[in-house]
């Protein structure tokens, strides 16, 4: 995703300038971005529902 720079007057137009971003984003970028974040937070953790379909 590409970095781009908005200096808003107020929280407000911010606000709006940041939902107007995620709404112009693709699925492809919006999936990126939960995957970046996610490791980012967690790591890499395994994923509990494939531990649960290894242990039926």
């Amino acid at each position: 995703m590409k970095r781009v720079v908005n200096i808003a007057k107020d929280q407000d137009e911010a606000y709006q300038w940041d939902i107007k971003q995620a709404i112009n984003m693709s699925i492809e970028e919006r999936q990126k971005v939960a995957h970046t974040l996610k490791m980012r937070v967690f790591g890499n953790k395994p994923d509990i529902r494939e531990w649960g379909k290894k242990n039926k």
